[in-house]
C-alpha cells in the first residue's frame, strides 16, 4: 500500500501567518525574523495589512484559507497576537478556537505559546489571563497609533502647504491610461493588470477620476 500521501497530509506543520504593510512587516522581514527565532517554517500564509485592521481572520483573503489547512497538531507562528484579530475580543475568539482545534499558536515577539494541552484549572486560568492581557494590549497599540495618525492628519491640515495625503500609486500616464480603460470598457481586474497598479486604485479612479487626479495633481504640481 502507498502511504505517501496519507503520511503527507498527517505530517504536523508549522505554518507562518503574517500581515503585510509597512517596510518593516514585509513578508521576507517576518519570515526571516521567525527563523531567527528558531522557527522552523513549512509554509507562509500572507495577506495584505489593510485587509487585516479591520476585518476579521475568517474574513480576509487567505485568513480563510489558513482555518482551512490548519489541523489537530499543527504550530502557527504569528509575529504577535494582533495578526489575529482587529480587538480584544477577536484575537481571544481566535486564539481559543485555535486551541480547541488542536492547534498550538506560537509568537516570534516574546516567544510566547499557547495551546490546549493542559488540563490543570490553575494552568488554564493563568494562560487565558496571559492571552487577555496581550490582547488588550494588542489592541490598545492599535488605538494609540490610530490616536497620533489623526492628530498628525489634522495638524497637517492647518498648513495646506504640507498636507496631500496618502502619495497615489499611479503617475499622470498611468491614470490617463486607466481613464482611456474605463471608457473602453474593460474590467477592473484585467486594468489592474495592463497598467500594474492595484486593482483598489482602479476602482478609486473609475469611481472619481475627478478626486483621483486632484489627489495625483497634490503631490505633482
Amino acid at each position: 500500500m502507498d502511504t505517501t500521501h496519507k503520511d503527507r497530509r498527517n505530517a504536523i506543520s508549522t505554518i507562518l501567518y503574517c500581515r503585510t504593510s509597512t517596510v518593516e512587516q514585509t513578508l521576507d522581514h517576518q519570515l526571516t525574523q521567525a527563523q531567527q527565532a528558531g522557527f522552523k517554517i513549512d509554509e507562509v500564509i500572507a495577506d495584505p495589512g489593510s485587509s487585516g485592521v479591520s476585518t476579521k481572520l475568517r474574513d480576509r483573503p487567505q485568513g480563510k484559507r489558513l482555518f482551512d489547512k490548519l489541523r489537530s497538531g499543527d504550530v502557527l507562528v504569528v509575529r504577535w497576537v494582533d495578526r489575529l484579530g482587529r480587538n480584544y475580543e477577536d484575537v481571544t475568539t481566535v486564539i481559543r478556537e485555535f486551541m480547541e482545534m488542536g492547534v498550538t499558536i506560537r509568537t516570534v515577539i516574546n516567544g510566547m505559546t499557547f495551546d490546549g494541552s493542559t488540563g490543570d484549572p490553575i494552568q488554564k486560568a493563568v494562560r487565558d489571563a496571559v492571552i487577555a492581557f496581550m490582547a488588550a494590549t494588542a489592541q490598545s497599540q492599535v488605538e494609540i497609533t490610530k490616536a497620533a495618525q489623526k492628530a498628525g492628519i489634522d495638524a497637517a491640515k492647518n498648513d495646506d502647504t504640507k498636507y496631500r495625503g496618502r502619495k497615489p500609486s499611479y503617475d499622470r500616464r498611468t491614470y490617463d491610461a486607466i481613464v482611456d480603460l474605463v471608457g473602453k470598457q474593460m474590467g477592473d481586474s484585467a486594468i489592474a493588470r495592463t497598467t500594474g497598479v492595484s486593482r483598489q486604485a482602479v476602482i478609486r479612479i473609475r469611481n472619481n477620476p475627478d478626486l483621483a487626479l486632484k489627489a495625483l495633481q497634490r503631490w505633482t504640481g
